[in-house]
């Protein structure tokens, strides 16, 4: 009862300044930033007492204040906040590769790479055979030749196939799961996202040669292969730099984590390079030469500045939905995300019998890879750009698709921890918490 108070006298009081002040400005955004902060890790809180995870709550706070609902949260605001969702996007890299661990990937890495391509073979062929069905239904699709609906739908799946490295760390963060369900999970988002950008860059190149699209500018393949092949060198040059600090100076790490994030993302923007894939390199490089438990220290410090930013990564998620246009496009929606969701099953259950992964950890991996989030959208914009005719309708059923999913996959793969016992009563704090805490004593 207390949250739901705390909600209207938020909402009371931005209807209040709306009415007062003109919307609009850097101050206003600040403002919005503030209420999102408040009013999502309310929500948040009620969905955690209805035994859901708090990003659900995060996600259905940014629908209900966003501008399809409420509109608290206009577009303006939406817009301007986007330097918000980068920084989130580039903390969940960073912590995502500090996770990983030498040992663990020479050990295990063939494993969870046969793991991960058998699933998502399985996973965009059957995505595509459903839209190949369901072509006359289809908007993108109906009508078209046989050429043009073969290609689509295989750009389609390629995008549809992609996991949430998002979703999977701020789940593991609320949680504070780091047993083996966690772990092959989190192993398989990562290395999926590396292939899905290789499969997606090479199916729009060979989209654009089947069905040209009259327009330009989608990117040569030397590109491609650079916006890849370099973030690896320059992540594990920025992992050094970052390890050399830990070992010489290891002061002020919260500030530190900041500013490590912050630096990558306008490295990464210099130097046209894959923002996640280069801060991976640098998390997994930094934690693998930091001394003692520095890096352990460090990655601490990144979760406690995560903590807010993470809750406004997912309301803004929420905003960006268009809960009238999800509500005309469901019928179509909810069969191919029933249809991943098989692939992703069957993948899964084949993927670990070629990797000899114990079965009681493999039948639960599946729950985990549900999640979509901000690499999909990246994707979409980047399929819409390259086929403006045929793009909107694809981003539209793409986007729709991808709210389905965050939402859905947050919930099962809180399911799998809990039924993996490897929930310990998580570690997530409210914003004004993480950043009042004392900084840990490094190692």
């Amino acid at each position: 009862m207390r949250r739901i108070i705390i909600l209207l006298l938020l909402l009371g009081v931005m209807q209040l300044i709306s009415l007062v002040a003109p919307y609009g400005g850097a101050g206003r955004s600040l403002l919005v930033f503030g209420f999102l902060i408040l009013a999502a890790y309310s929500v948040g809180e009620l969905a955690k007492q209805l035994h859901l995870p708090k990003i659900v709550g995060y996600l259905a706070a940014g629908m209900v204040f966003g501008p399809s609902a409420l509109n608290v949260v206009r577009a303006e605001a939406v817009s301007n906040l986007a330097p918000v969702s980068d920084l989130a996007i580039a903390l969940i890299a960073f912590l995502a590769g500090a996770e990983l661990e030498w040992g663990e990937l020479r050990r295990r890495g063939l494993a969870l790479l046969r793991l991960t391509g058998t699933e998502l073979a399985v996973t965009f062929l059957t995505i595509f055979a459903v839209l190949v069905l369901m072509r006359e239904w289809v908007p993108f699709l109906a009508g078209l030749n046989w050429t043009t609906v073969l290609t689509f739908s295989a750009l389609f799946a390629s995008i549809a196939i992609v996991h949430s490295p998002a979703v999977t760390m701020a789940l593991l963060t609320e949680t504070g799961a780091r047993g083996p369900l966690a772990r092959t999970t989190l192993g398989v988002v990562l290395l999926a996202d590396v292939v899905v950008v290789i499969v997606f860059s090479s199916m729009l190149t060979l989209a654009r040669v089947l069905v040209p699209s009259g327009t330009g500018g989608v990117g040569s393949i030397a590109s491609v292969a650079w916006e890849i092949g370099g973030a690896i060198p320059i992540g594990a040059a920025l992992g050094l730099v970052v390890a050399l600090y830990l070992r010489f100076v290891r002061a002020e790490l919260f500030l530190f984590a900041i500013l490590v994030t912050f630096f990558g993302l306008e490295i990464s923007r210099l130097l046209h390079v894959e923002t996640l894939l280069m801060l991976i390199v640098t998390g997994f490089v930094a934690e693998t030469l930091a001394p003692g438990r520095m890096g352990e220290a460090l990655r601490r410090a990144m979760e406690r500045s995560a903590a807010p930013v993470f809750v406004v990564f997912f309301a803004l998620a929420g905003a960006k939905v268009d809960v009238s246009l999800l509500l005309q496009v469901w019928p179509l929606v909810i069969p191919i995300a029933l249809a991943r969701l098989a692939g992703i099953w069957s993948g899964v259950r084949l993927g670990t019998r070629w990797a000899r992964i114990r079965p009681e950890e493999g039948r639960l991996v599946w729950m985990g890879l549900v999640s979509q989030a901000g690499v999909a959208i990246g994707l979409v914009t980047v399929a819409g750009n390259a086929y403006p005719a045929a793009g909107g309708d694809m981003r539209t059923m793409l986007l729709s698709l991808i709210a389905v999913n965050e939402t859905m996959g947050a919930i099962l793969f809180r399911r799998a921890l809990l039924k993996a016992g490897e929930v310990h009563g998580g570690n997530a704090k409210a914003p004004e918490q993480a950043l009042a805490e004392p900084e840990p004593a490094p190692g």
